[in-house]
C-alpha cells in the first residue's frame, strides 16, 4: 500500500467551498462524461453516522476504459467501470474506491478541511504524516497536464469579479485571506505481485493530477457558484446528475445489446451497500504471473501559467 498526504490550499473559506465543491464536482463529472464514458450517479441521499452525525452519502460507476493506458485496457472487459461510494460529513469526508474486476485494487481518500495554510501537521494522527509522505500541491504554480490546461482555469491570470480575488501571485498561500487548505489522505493498494508498486505508484499520480484540475476549477468557477445556498447548489447538482446519467447511458446502452456477455462483469445484479469496503479484497489477480509487468508512460504537462 502506498500511503500519501496531499495539502491544496486556496483563497476560499470552509464555508464557501461546501458550496463550491459541490458546484465543482458536478460541473466537472458533466464535462467528463461523453460516448458512455465518463460519471454515472446511482445514489445520492442523505446519511447519518452514530460517529460523525448527519451527512450525504453517494455511490457512482465511473466508466473510463479509453482513458486508461493500453497495457491495462488489454487485460479488462471493454464495459468497465470503478465504484465511487462518498460519506460527506463536511468538512470530513471518506471517499472509496473499488473495482470488482479487480479485487485486489482499493483507494480511500480521507479529507478534512480547515481555515489555515496548510500548517497543521497533525490534522489526521496523533504523530505528523513523515514529512517525505506529504505532497503540497500549488493550484496556481505547479505544471498541469496538457488534457487537463484551460487558459480560463489559470489561477495566474485570473479575477474574480464577485469577490476580488485573484490572481494568485508568488507566495499567495503565505498572503492570501482568506485561505483554506484540503487536507487528504489517500491510501492506494493494488497486491499483485510484480504489479503494485507501478500501479500504486500511477494512481497517486493521476489523483494528484485530478485533485490539481478540481481545486483550480473550484476557484476559477467561484462567480458561476458565489452567492449560492446549500438548497440552491443541490439543485443545480440533481440537475446536472440527471443530464451526465443520460449522456453516460445513452452510448452504454448502445453498447450492451452488442456485448451482452459483458454486462455482469460485477457478477450479477448491482449490489447497493453504504458500508466501508475497505481491506475486504480477497480473490487473487493471475494476470501478473502470466503477463509480467509493463513500463507507464508518463504525460506531458503543461506549465499552469504563461511565461
Amino acid at each position: 500500500m502506498l500511503l500519501k498526504e496531499y495539502r491544496i490550499c486556496m483563497p476560499l473559506t470552509v464555508e464557501e467551498y461546501r458550496i463550491g465543491q459541490l458546484y465543482m464536482i458536478s460541473k466537472h463529472s458533466h464535462e467528463q462524461s461523453s460516448d458512455g464514458e465518463g460519471v454515472e450517479v446511482i445514489i445520492n441521499e442523505p446519511y447519518e453516522s452514530a460517529v460523525h452525525g448527519k451527512g450525504q452519502y453517494t455511490e457512482k460507476r465511473v466508466y473510463l476504459n479509453r482513458k486508461l493506458p493500453a497495457w491495462i485496457r488489454g487485460f479488462i472487459p471493454k464495459i468497465f467501470y470503478i465504484t465511487e461510494k462518498a460519506w460527506n460529513y463536511y468538512p470530513y469526508t471518506v471517499t472509496e474506491y473499488t473495482c470488482s474486476f479487480l479485487p485486489k485494487f482499493q483507494i480511500r481518500i480521507e479529507t478534512k478541511f480547515e481555515n489555515n495554510n496548510g500548517s497543521n501537521a497533525q490534522v489526521f494522527r496523533d504523530k505528523p504524516t513523515p514529512e517525505e509522505d506529504v505532497c503540497f500541491v500549488d493550484i496556481a504554480a505547479d505544471d498541469i497536464t496538457e488534457g487537463y490546461y484551460k487558459k480560463s482555469e489559470d489561477l495566474r491570470s485570473f479575477h474574480s469579479v464577485k469577490t476580488g480575488r485573484g490572481p494568485l501571485l508568488d507566495n499567495w498561500r503565505e498572503t492570501s485571506e482568506p485561505i483554506m487548505c484540503s487536507y487528504k489522505l489517500v491510501a492506494a493498494k493494488f497486491e499483485v505481485y510484480g504489479f503494485q508498486s507501478r500501479v500504486e505508484s500511477f494512481v497517486h499520480k493521476n489523483i494528484r493530477d485530478i485533485l490539481l484540475a478540481g481545486h483550480r476549477q473550484a476557484v476559477t468557477w467561484m462567480d458561476e457558484w458565489y452567492g449560492m445556498s446549500l438548497e440552491d447548489v443541490r439543485k443545480f447538482e440533481k440537475k446536472l446528475q440527471e443530464e451526465t446519467n443520460c449522456k453516460v447511458n445513452s452510448q452504454k446502452k448502445a453498447q450492451d445489446s452488442k456485448n451482452d456477455t459483458l454486462v455482469n462483469i460485477g457478477g450479477g445484479r448491482h449490489s447497493i451497500s453504504r458500508s466501508t469496503s475497505w481491506n475486504n479484497g480477497t480473490e487473487p489477480c493471475s494476470y501478473a504471473a502470466t503477463n509480467g509487468s509493463a513500463d507507464i508512460k508518463p504525460r506531458h504537462r503543461l506549465p499552469s501559467a504563461p511565461e
